[in-house]
């Protein structure tokens, strides 16, 4: 897909950030149309049928969460990138549970979210070729929110890597957000995937690395 057939929708009732992010596109030469609650952008997501949808947590009457279900109830492949002043990571794990590709904290930064974008719009083409091939081999994973697209973009940042990577590492690497990154090691090490490190160097909580175990390496 190129940018100049880019068309995305926004969610948000913050009428400046809709304002801004809308000159941004217009600037990328993208096409986008906005809603300010999860009702209006259903009805556009069902006439515009958009390639991309940004969605805020906080949102009126229905909140970000519900909205993701609900656009993955009419749309399962478009990307849901949500926006959020909230770093939790058990938000961020309903979020993805419920459909959500990505994240992008506010205050927005444009650089980032043209990127993010960018990304996704790949993983969503990734996606499509992975689905057009006769795979001989069994789906990497049958869990709700974890993309096979997404998870090769991680397996590939730890390729050639013999040292164990943080959160941050892959996060910087791959271009998610960290709470995508961290959901998705989390999975990978749960299908022993990934090998885990803990570093018990500074007092606190014991930061976690990861490394990808050579033997279940290939998809």
């Amino acid at each position: 897909m190129s940018d100049s057939e880019l068309k995305i929708l926004m969610i948000d009732d913050d009428e400046q950030i809709l304002f801004a992010l809308h000159a941004v596109f217009q600037f990328q030469g993208w096409e986008s149309v906005s809603a300010k609650d999860v009702l209006a952008g259903l009805d556009l997501l069902r006439t515009e049928a958009p390639d991309l949808v940004l969605i805020d947590y906080h949102l009126p009457r229905i909140n970000g969460i519900k909205g993701v279900e609900m656009i993955r109830e009419l749309d399962a492949n478009v990307p849901i990138i949500v926006f959020t002043i909230d770093e939790s990571q058990e938000v961020a794990n309903q979020f993805i549970e419920a459909g959500a590709s990505d994240f992008a904290l506010k205050p927005i930064k444009v650089p980032d979210i043209i990127s993010r974008i960018r990304l996704h719009i790949r993983l969503l083409d990734s996606n499509k070729r992975l689905k057009d091939k006769d795979e001989v081999r069994p789906p990497v994973s049958q869990v709700k929110g974890i993309g096979a697209a997404t998870l090769e973009l991680i397996q590939e940042a730890f390729r050639n890597e013999d040292e164990y990577l943080t959160v941050e590492a892959i996060s910087e690497r791959t271009g998610l957000a960290y709470q995508t990154s961290y959901r998705y090691l989390q999975h990978m090490a749960s299908q022993e995937l990934v090998e885990i490190s803990q570093n018990y160097g500074k007092v606190g909580r014991p930061k976690q690395k990861y490394r990808l175990k050579q033997q279940r390496s290939s998809l």
